[in-house]
């Protein structure tokens, strides 16, 4: 009879720890916030599961959300080095002006009044005249450029080419902003992801902990299991540390992308559509990109501008005519000493370069070679956008089957700690087991995501490579 009793308590205890362990939480999983669930037509936030970074935060709901949409809006609004870009342009606009002026007449007016003592003479100095008259008038001299053998129109077409490098350039540096803002997005998206996983591995933790603690007090387990329950959390709180000052790390560098001088935390929000798959083929996109990428569209610019420039100061060597006039009246003088009471003349002016000690032809090779370097810069940079497209382009791939992969892995990692689950309930294995399973499970869940995030950020470089316009 006592061994009966004696059996029926074990049973009892026994069924006791079976439900125990039945309870034994599951590795958490990433949980990701839709753009469509996280906002209202009003933009005010709608009841929707929360982002990765603070779905174990109390205070979530008061983080402003933000798109990757609305990221690269604040980029090219905000971010310095866009405005930068915007100004030089406009600063070279103002250059091509300044040289455009040389091929407008260039007219002055002045009036003069002298109170001298009458008719005396300059005995020091550097005046012309060498008597003083009092007298009083006014006139205006015209002078206009006639034609110096293209000289200045090409310095005008070089200024007008760098302008146009100049606007190129802006809207390259714009790109680039764009393209850092949306890899700053995507990385703290996936630190945010992985902070997620890592604050719900210390509470799954926490938990299997207490529960192996539980039954080795009830002498139904080992203090091996617990010495490795207490070794998982350990490593689940070192993990969450770092994942804590990846995402502190990552939204810092968001915000310096964004323009910020001050530290916002942003609940980063996934949009709903769906990825496409990468481009069959990379030739098509290499030549869209040599037909768009706009750097390489200044450089090209800028070697135009470099051969203007370079035919203008041969054109140094040329003469060149240009034609004068003035005009005035003196309606006050001291009577015989003026003939009559106005001026005018007009007349012509033919410069012949003869001799200058080799400076214009030093400066007309000087130009030359720098405009036979810009053609090679062009070359290089045609060169550096292929590889850069194919580049990408085989990235983009590897990208888009890595999402099939890790979300096979996935799979089986789940299967695999629905087994460990069992088998660790049923006592035919030990908590490593379980323990290795439930991080098999984590690692799987976060490479999942992070793979689709960076495909993602591999069709954003794709576009930015191939020159497509933000």
């Amino acid at each position: 009879m006592k061994k009966i009793m004696t059996l029926t308590a074990a049973a009892f205890v026994l069924g006791g720890v079976a439900t125990a362990q039945s309870a034994l939480p599951a590795a958490p999983g990433p949980q990701i916030v839709s753009d469509a669930q996280a906002m209202t037509p009003g933009g005010s936030s709608a009841p929707a599961q929360q982002s990765p970074a603070t779905a174990s935060a109390p205070d979530s709901g008061a983080m402003p959300q933000l798109t990757l949409e609305q990221a690269e809006q604040l980029a090219i609004r905000n971010n310095p080095r866009v405005s930068v870009g915007k100004l030089l342009a406009l600063a070279q606009h103002e250059v091509y002006r300044e040289a455009k002026s040389a091929e407008m007449p260039i007219a002055s007016a002045a009036i003069t009044g002298v109170d001298s003592e009458e008719a005396s003479r300059i005995g020091a100095g550097s005046l012309t005249s060498s008597r003083l008259l009092r007298h009083a008038g006014a006139g205006a001299d015209l002078t206009q450029l006639i034609y110096d053998f293209g000289h200045t129109h090409n310095l005008v077409l070089s200024r007008k080419l760098e302008e146009k490098a100049s606007n190129a350039s802006a809207l390259a540096t714009t790109e680039e902003i764009v393209l850092a803002a949306d890899q700053a997005f995507y990385n703290a998206l996936i630190a945010q992801t992985e902070l997620n996983v890592a604050l719900q591995t210390v509470n799954t933790r926490q938990t299997t902990e207490t529960q192996v603690g539980e039954m080795t007090r009830n002498k139904l387990k080992s203090t091996l299991d617990l010495s490795f329950a207490d070794v998982d959390l350990s490593q689940a709180k070192l993990l969450q540390l770092d994942a804590q000052n990846n995402a502190d790390s990552t939204m810092a560098t968001l915000d310096a992308v964004l323009g910020l001088d001050h530290e916002v935390t942003y609940r980063l929000v996934e949009g709903t559509a769906a990825a496409p798959p990468p481009p069959p083929a990379v030739e098509p996109l290499i030549r869209q990109a040599l037909a768009q990428r706009p750097d390489l569209q200044g450089l090209s610019y800028e070697t135009q501008s470099a051969q203007k420039f370079a035919k203008a100061q041969w054109d140094q060597l040329l003469p060149s005519l240009t034609a004068a006039g003035t005009v005035g009246s003196i309606p006050v003088h001291p009577g015989t000493y003026y003939i009559t009471n106005w001026w005018g003349a007009v007349g012509g002016n033919l410069e012949i370069p003869v001799f200058n000690g080799f400076l214009y032809i030093s400066q007309a090779r000087e130009a030359k070679y720098r405009a036979q370097a810009a053609a090679e810069n062009n070359r290089d940079l045609r060169d550096q956008i292929v590889r850069d497209v194919r580049t990408a382009w085989l990235q983009a791939n590897t990208s888009w089957q890595r999402v099939a992969v890790t979300a096979q892995l996935e799979q089986e990692a789940d299967l695999a700690m629905g087994l460990a689950q069992t088998r660790y309930k049923l006592g035919l294995s030990s908590i490593v087991e379980l323990s290795q399973a439930q991080l098999q499970q984590t690692s799987a869940q976060i490479q999942n995501t992070s793979a689709r995030y960076q495909y993602r950020l591999a069709l954003a470089t794709l576009n930015y490579e191939m020159g497509v316009a933000p």
